[in-house]
Parts: C-alpha cells; structure tokens; sequence
C-alpha cells in the first residue's frame, strides 16, 4: 500500500488549509488554562481523519484534538493537525501538519509539512529521509562546542518544569538553544542538519512519530535522555540528534538528573 504518498497528499492538502487560515489570522480559545486551539486546528484534524478513514479504514487514528479512529488493526496514524498553534495564533510562521503511520509499536513511515515555506520532510522505514524529494543527511558536527540545539517547553505549568536547567546549562556548552515551538520542525531540522540535536520532555505521540523517523531514516540518533530505547508511547523525554554528540550529551545530562552542574546559574543583582 502506498502509505507514505498517500500521507504527503493529505498533509499538502492539510497544510494549504492551514496556510489559509493563517493569512485570515483566526481566533484562537482556551484548552484548558494554557494550552490553545484554533478552528484552523479542529478544521485540519477533520480533513486529515476523513482522508485517513477512507483511504485505510481499517487503520487506527490517534490524533490530538480527540477526533482520532479507534480500531484493532496493527497500524495506527498518529496525527497533529497543527504542530505549533500557539505560534499560529500570534501570526509567528512557524508551524506544521504532522503524519506517523506505526505497524506492530514501530513507527515505518511519516511525513512533516511546513506551508509557509512549502518544505515536505518525508521517511518510511530503511528508505532514507527526504526533503521535498531530496535525500537528507544529519550534521556532521562532532564536537557539542560547534553544535546547534534545539528543545521546548510546556505551555502550562512552565515554572514547574525542570527542563530550565536543561536548557541553561547546555546553552553554555553549545553554539546556543533555540526554542521554536514545534517539535516536529524541530526533528526535521535535526534530520536535515539545520540543528545538531534535540530534546524535550513530556512530548505526545503525535508530536514526534514522524519527526524521530526522520531523524533516524536521515542517519542520526534517538533515545530517552538517560539513552534507554526510546518509544512513541510510553517515554517521557526524547534526545534527537547527529549521532556524533549523542553520548556527550547524554553524560550532561546525567550530571544534571544528578543535581551536578557545571555552570552556575548567574545571580540577580
């Protein structure tokens, strides 16, 4: 079945939805006390599990605005209609329709679409990874003193989240940490080389099926960030990167689990 074409054509269609919303700069409302949602997501979600359902209705849908499919079948789609709302809502171009079909608990194919500038980031299971049909490789950085990164953090409850302490101190050891607010940009970016690594904690399953295929297909690196197997359902935190900084990276992140930092946070005066 042509699994991986059939999900580009939703997600282009999705995305040409989305990018017209964009420009009409809808409403947004409250889902629950932080977390946003626009018409432009529900009315995205709604096209891509129409698509999905009758191109494979057997398939099982899990998409994040709760109008997925419930069925037994050993496929799933794991679906964000909107990757980046809050982004979206504020006009700031950056944000994506992500697709990850799974087989069995492993995740063979997945597409992420950026609109805005028409980037097609694409993978199935031992073919590669492409950008608009052009096979893609990770950097070739091999030193976290050279390396660009990337993370992310919740839109609610941010002064609870530890991952500030993350971000400081390995902000101090790279090129820098940047924040997009899409995670599925953000794993495509490490799949094409425009970052060298990235991590986040309390990630959904829609939000990385396709971006940690990508990363993988594009020859990089996935795991938890204390380097156990990293699954879509079930883990907690994800580091994505080259494959060349992964175990530097790893043992920073150990110290700071540990509560040992090597850079002290700097003092208000």
């Amino acid at each position: 079945m042509p699994y991986l074409e059939t999900a580009v054509e939703i997600a282009r269609e999705a995305g040409a939805l989305l990018a017209n919303y964009f420009e009409r700069r809808v409403a947004f409302e409250l889902k629950g006390d932080f977390d946003l949602v626009t018409e432009a997501d529900r009315a995205s979600e709604s096209l891509v599990v129409e698509r999905l359902r009758s191109h494979f209705p057997s398939h099982a849908i899990v998409a994040e605005e709760g109008g997925g499919h419930e069925s037994s079948s050993e496929y799933r789609w794991f679906v964000d209609p909107l990757d980046g709302t809050t982004n979206f809502a504020h006009s700031f171009p950056m944000f994506n329709v992500t697709l990850g079909l799974e087989r069995s608990g492993e995740v063979i194919a997945g597409v992420v679409y950026d609109p805005i500038r028409q980037e097609m980031f694409t993978a199935e299971r031992g073919s590669g990874a492409y950008l608009n049909n052009r096979r893609i490789r990770v950097s070739g950085v091999k030193r976290l003193g050279d390396a660009l990164a990337s993370t992310g953090f919740p839109s609610r409850k941010r002064h609870h989240n530890v991952n500030i302490h993350f971000y400081y101190q390995l902000a101090m050891v790279s090129h820098g940490v940047r924040r997009t607010g899409s995670a599925a940009i953000d794993l495509a970016y490490v799949s094409c080389g425009r970052l060298d690594f990235f991590w986040e904690f309390g990630l959904k399953p829609w939000d990385m099926a396709a971006g940690t295929l990508l990363v993988q297909e594009a020859g990089g690196r996935v795991s938890d960030m204390r380097g156990a197997p990293h699954g879509v359902i079930g883990s907690d935190h994800l580091l994505a990167d080259n494959g060349h900084l992964h175990d530097e990276v790893l043992q920073i992140f150990g110290e700071i689990f540990r509560g040992q930092f090597r850079t002290a946070m700097p003092a208000i005066v």
